[in-house]
């Protein structure tokens, strides 16, 4: 059956594997869920993802959960733009999540950025996700 949020699948296996404290998830791959973990790399949110190809055409990515003393470093991580609802935004309109403790994924006309590097770059785009 074709899964009709596939990035939303990929928050929820992070989300639960590090409840079930698990050192890595496997998430099948893709350019945009690729993208979105070199933002969660950058901020520090994750320790690495990997590239593994399971079968010819069928690769899969391995992402390196991180923690701190025992605790999760990412707390909330959830999904705003959904399939039913895209949510687009204007640089200058969008707000600071957790008054800048946290950051929302953008996914612009420069690539996926968090919002510090869109402010940076000037542009808006579809909010993919806030993590905090």
């Amino acid at each position: 059956m074709a899964m009709s949020d596939p990035l939303g699948d990929m928050l929820t296996r992070i989300r639960n594997g590090q409840r079930a404290r698990k050192n890595s998830v496997p998430v099948p791959a893709s350019k945009l869920r690729a993208s979105v973990l070199e933002v969660l790399k950058r901020e520090g949110y994750i320790r690495g993802y990997s590239w593994a190809e399971l079968r010819p055409g069928i690769q899969e990515l391995n992402v390196e959960l991180k923690y701190s003393e025992g605790t999760p470093v990412i707390r909330e991580i959830a999904r705003v733009s959904k399939p039913g609802r895209r949510v687009y935004t204007k640089i200058k309109d969008l707000g600071r999540f957790y008054n800048g403790l946290g950051i929302s994924i953008l996914s612009t006309p420069k690539g996926v950025l968090s919002d510090h590097e869109a402010r940076q770059e000037n542009v808006g785009g579809e909010v993919l996700c806030r993590v905090f």
